[in-house]
């Protein structure tokens, strides 16, 4: 079988390895790879989509990928880049994420077989491990400096840091050595941040296993963008997977809109296209940067993966209409997913001059007049002068909505009511 290895270093996924020798010789054969997702909310997010995609490609590959919700160490909180302890979800909250995470996965991960793709929750081993279990048979195997000089641990002795999350980087490692010792499990990838906790695992799977045991590990980068800022961000918040949290034409959207050289980065990470296709995206783009074909490609390509293709086709007609200001060729959903957060509603039969005012896009009667004389004003696409237009639900879009522009770029939606 082909090794993975050269297209995820050609993608620039990988930043750490235990030992490349060992995975390149473990992954020229059939394994078993496992990788850890945190419920500690409702949705995962666009980074969690790193991960996940990383998964897709190691089974298109032929490997076996374990998917393992973290219903048991959800209960304590990871450390890793925190600055204070977590706030301990309670249960009813933590069984809903877990659901919640595991049905989100099941979307990506092919798990028609279970040779190919299993989801695992670790609360069924962790639960089942009592306190003098979990000291004696795995605690003994972790001297207290080798703790402390993990740099998710190191990094909040400042602040301070409780024994239940110090004790995280114990049961991350349990959750290694049992999946090792169920489903021989011999790697296991994770986000840069989780370097620490995936090789605590190694450690403990030779003690417990032999010092010989080929296992490994390695760490995707934590995806930034060229400016340095944390990947995965909008105006609105995070981008999640969930479409009741970021629908799919917010998500298009805010991929249409990266710079030229995050299209190309992520061309590679986010989506399934050769090196050769990426490589004839990135030369169209270039041949005219103003037609943002790599941003285009890109943000098709993530929102059919997380959606659907008729979902990330709606998406691009919706962005169209919007570059193009055809409203009228959006339904009325798609009206609202775009300018819904510019909603004003006005009773019908207001005047324009005074629509212009309630809306904010003038001060006053005078400069309402002003903007409405030198042609500032576009009601659904069409220039209109004059001030005394009234606004009734017949003239208006799906006999509600009026779609007004002033200036190339102020947008106002008028809900008729």
């Amino acid at each position: 079988m082909k090794n993975i290895i050269d297209d995820l270093n050609y993608r620039g996924l990988i930043k750490d390895y235990s030992n490349e020798d060992e995975l390149r010789k473990l992954l020229s054969s059939p394994q078993t790879i496992y990788c850890g997702f945190d419920p500690s909310a409702a949705s995962m997010h666009i980074g969690n989509f790193v991960m996940i995609l990383l998964l897709m490609r190691l089974q298109k590959a032929g490997h076996r990928v374990l998917a393992v919700v973290g219903g048991g160490t959800g209960m304590i909180g990871d450390p890793s880049g925190k600055s204070k302890e977590r706030n301990l979800l309670d249960l009813k909250q933590l069984e809903n994420n877990t659901k919640s995470v595991r049905d989100q996965l099941a979307r990506f991960i092919n798990l028609e077989d279970e040779t190919k793709g299993l989801l695992v929750n670790n609360y069924e081993w962790l639960n089942q491990i009592t306190l003098l279990e979990y000291l004696r048979d795995y605690g003994k195997y972790f001297p207290i400096n080798y703790l402390l000089n993990k740099e998710i641990i190191k990094s909040r002795m400042d602040v301070g840091i409780s024994y239940t999350e110090f004790s995280y980087n114990i049961l991350q490692a349990i959750d290694f050595l049992k999946l090792y010792q169920m489903y021989g499990c011999r790697i296991q990838i994770g986000g840069s941040d989780q370097w620490g906790n995936l090789t605590s695992g190694l450690e403990l799977i030779r003690k417990v296993e032999g010092h010989e045991t080929l296992v490994g590990v390695m760490t995707s980068h934590l995806i930034v963008n060229s400016e340095g800022q944390k990947f995965g961000k909008s105006e609105a918040g995070a981008i999640y997977l969930d479409e009741n949290l970021t629908s799919p034409y917010q998500m298009y959207q805010y991929f249409i809109n990266v710079s030229d050289v995050d299209a190309a980065r992520y061309l590679k990470v986010f989506t399934f296209l050769s090196k050769e296709e990426i490589e004839e995206v990135t030369k169209k783009h270039q041949e005219d940067l103003s037609q943002r074909f790599a941003q285009k490609k890109l943000a098709f390509e993530i929102t059919r993966l997380i959606h659907s293709q008729e979902k990330a086709q709606e998406a691009e007609e919706t962005s169209e209409a919007l570059f193009k200001q055809e409203f009228q060729k959006m339904n009325e959903k798609q009206l609202q997913e775009v300018l819904g957060h510019l909603e004003v509603e006005i009773d019908e039969k207001t005047i324009l001059e005074d629509a212009l005012i309630k809306v904010g896009a003038a001060k006053s009667k005078r400069e309402a007049r002003e903007f409405l004389s030198n042609g500032s004003i576009l009601l659904n696409g069409e220039k209109v002068y004059d001030s005394a237009l009234v606004l009734e639900k017949k003239d208006a879009y799906y006999h509600q909505y009026f779609v007004l522009r002033r200036g190339k770029k102020n947008y106002y939606l008028i809900k008729i009511v």
